[in-house]
């Protein structure tokens, strides 16, 4: 079990991500209208009681803090109102305390010389403690516990509540009758200098040029009023004395800013940026300069978009979509390894029971939900966290089984969102989908997995079977043999004649085809350019992938220089949500029937992050957080790469030109592998020792 040597603040676990996470997806305006999210919004519990069980060997005085109004009770006596400090005697104790707050998530800090709050300690919603006509207390051995969850709040006096991202000023590289550039892609509050006069001033936010002087098309802008010394934020009705400076109290983001006043000046505008402090411990340099720029920009997308919680894109939504934040998963493992934002987001996705739709209303998010799960135990070893998260799979598994047909097969029903990616054909969402199909089996064997670690032995084996049933009929209901390929979808029990990549791709990644129908599925449809292009980097991530384990590393990486390099070569300063070499001048901006639609930073844009660690520096856990691990580097046409990849012991350092080999890591039980069939070599790697192989 996870725990802190000292004091820490605590709450129920989940509540404090979904009510941050609250905080975060109710920011998103469009146009300067409020626009929250489509999907049901859970709350914390606003009662909470913490216990924990002591055992002192000398008299202790307890300090404690807490987010809301509390009863402290000792050995079942209740102390006197709200102590800020009292003491226990030597001896074994009891404590319970409990707390209740409306407004954000009950919170512990209990600190004394022993005496610690921790993940140690027990947390309930509901004791189901009663008292009878005698004055007995009930029972409470059907009160199901959870143990306390907490972040990085260490301080007594930091207060979750009040948590805020942090902030650095920066000025535009230039400006031109009040259009100001800031250089690249950013995030951040608009601060206006120097207003003078009485009037209006309205601020035009752009991810483009074109977007920031389009007055009527922007996707974001704010308007205030300024007189007698006040500047009003007309969204909002907020009203400011004046002063030098002015920043806006909603953050957004842009490249350019474009001002228009009407009846007053503005001397100049700069920006406090804003950002989650990130780490970067994973890096990759190469002879290609190109490519190298492509990781550096990745890394960058990567730190706009990770906030409170891995977030989609930073103009439009500021959204936790699942699909999204399971490929930042992904790319976090390769770059920042920040487990802590990997849980936060896995909770806020969950929500809370009951469930009444799909996370984020999208059936294919839920099983991207489920898998991720298995994912974050495979590159953090962090049992505790799925001992933790196992109840709400169940729940979710129980409503997903609930929704099945009778061939055990999940189709859209009344409020189901079948997403599967933004194509740039119609695709028919109807039926048996066999896309849909392969993530829920995959779903179903991750929650098997996940049953056994945690001890669930007859959950482990329900899932395992319902997964067995399913994969059973994959082949015989979608396969073509005359295609050579899974077909689309099956209506009344006859296959469509459509062929797209996505199932094909997945079962692949999967390991759901034998080697001859992979090689199959590679010539007929991943290769094959009848097929309907991939135009999102959401879905390129999956294709390119599967092209690597099926060992096309040489390609995938032509594939990167031309698709992510041709971002650049339009000037891209962050990886876009979508990009057609096809579409030039405004039509590469637009997307949703908007001029600016498209977000030009887009989390999911960043997947090089993860194919270059994954499958050029060949770096995979095969054991619970690095506990074993392979190194298998494929230099992919390049002359010569390095960079590290993140574990939770240290880092995993590959060096590989076309002689030599060399690795170093930091722990865990290592092997290189070189050479592929009969030539292939397994190396064991020591920890703390180089090794170096010639080719």
């Amino acid at each position: 079990m996870a725990t802190t040597y000292n004091a820490t603040w605590i709450w129920y676990p989940g509540d404090y991500e979904i009510w941050l996470g609250n905080k975060m997806n109710n920011r998103r305006t469009d146009r300067g209208a409020y626009f929250p999210p489509f999907w049901k919004q859970d709350s914390h519990y606003v009662t909470v009681e913490f216990s924990k069980a002591v055992e002192l060997t000398e008299d202790e005085t307890i300090d404690i803090a807490v987010e809301g109004d509390y009863n402290i009770k000792i050995d079942g006596r209740m102390l006197f109102g709200m102590p800020r400090q009292f003491t226990l005697t030597a001896g074994s104790h009891r404590i319970n305390i409990k707390v209740h707050n409306q407004a954000a998530p009950p919170a512990l800090y209990v600190s004394g010389k022993t005496v610690r709050t921790d993940a140690s300690w027990n947390v309930t919603f509901e004791d189901k403690e009663w008292i009878d006509e005698s004055g007995k207390a009930s029972d409470t051995s059907s009160t199901i516990y959870m143990s306390a969850g907490c972040w990085n709040f260490d301080d007594i006096d930091v207060r979750p509540s009040g948590f805020k991202l942090c902030r650095k000023h920066e000025q535009a590289v230039s400006s031109t009758d009040g259009l100001y550039d800031f250089g690249r892609e950013t995030f951040g509050y608009a601060i206006l200098h120097g207003i003078k006069g009485n009037g209006t001033i309205d601020i035009y936010y752009g991810e483009s040029e074109e977007e920031a002087r389009d007055k009527e098309h922007c996707e974001t802008l704010d308007k205030l009023a300024v007189k007698n010394g006040m500047i009003t934020d007309l969204a909002t009705g907020k009203a400011d004395a004046l002063t030098t400076d002015y920043v806006m109290g909603n953050s957004k983001a842009f490249r350019y800013i474009y001002i228009e006043t009407d009846g007053c000046t503005v001397e100049n505008v700069s920006m406090d940026y804003e950002y989650m402090p990130e780490t970067e411990h994973g890096t990759f340099k190469c002879n290609d300069e190109e490519l190298n720029r492509i990781w550096e920009i990745g890394a960058y997308t990567m730190q706009l978009t990770s906030r409170e919680f891995f977030i989609d894109g930073i103009k439009r939504d500021r959204w936790v979509w699942s699909g999204d934040a399971s490929q930042s998963y992904l790319m976090n493992y390769y770059l920042f390894n920040d487990n802590e934002m990997v849980k936060r987001t896995t909770w806020l996705l969950a929500g809370k029971a009951p469930v009444t739709s799909h996370i984020n209303t999208i059936m294919d998010y839920t099983f991207y939900w489920f898998n991720s799960v298995y994912d974050y135990y495979l590159y953090s070893g962090d049992r505790h966290f799925l001992t933790q998260i196992y109840p709400t799979m169940q729940t979710y598994m129980a409503y997903v089984l609930g929704r099945t047909d009778d061939d055990g097969m999940v189709e859209g029903m009344t409020g189901d969102w079948v997403f599967i990616d933004w194509a740039d054909k119609p695709m028919d969402k109807q039926g048996q989908i066999a896309f849909e199909q392969i993530l829920f089996r995959k779903s179903l064997e991750s929650i098997a997995a996940v049953a056994g670690i945690v001890g669930d032995e007859n959950g482990a084996d329900e899932y395992k079977k319902l997964a067995d049933k399913l994969g059973e009929k994959l082949l015989p209901y979608f396969w073509n043999d005359e295609r050579q390929a899974l077909m689309h979808n099956r209506k009344d029990g006859r296959q469509s004649t459509e062929v797209f990549r996505y199932p094909n791709m997945f079962a692949v990644m999967y390991g759901y085809l034998d080697k001859e129908r992979q090689e199959a599925v590679k010539r007929s449809v991943i290769l094959n350019d009848d097929i309907l292009r991939i135009t999102t980097p959401y879905m390129r991530f999956y294709e390119l992938e599967a092209l690597c384990m099926l060992g096309e590393q040489d390609r995938v990486m032509k594939e990167i220089k031309t698709y992510w390099g041709g971002m650049l070569r339009e000037g891209a300063t962050s990886f876009w949500e979508k990009y057609n070499p096809e579409e030039h001048g405004r039509e590469k901006l637009a997307m949703y029937g908007r001029p600016y639609g498209k977000s030009l930073c887009h989390a999911w844009g960043a997947s090089p992050i993860y194919l270059l660690g994954r499958y050029y520096l060949g770096v995979k856990p095969t054991k619970p957080g690095y506990e074993e691990y392979t190194v298998r580097p494929t230099l992919g046409g390049l002359e010569w790469m390095e960079g590290n990849v993140p574990t939770p012991f240290g880092t995993v350092y590959v060096k590989m030109d076309k002689s030599t080999v060399t690795v170093k890591a930091d722990g865990g039980r290592g092997t290189l592998i070189i050479g592929s069939g009969k030539n292939e070599k397994h190396i064991e790697i020591q920890p703390g020792k180089e090794t170096t192989v010639n080719l």
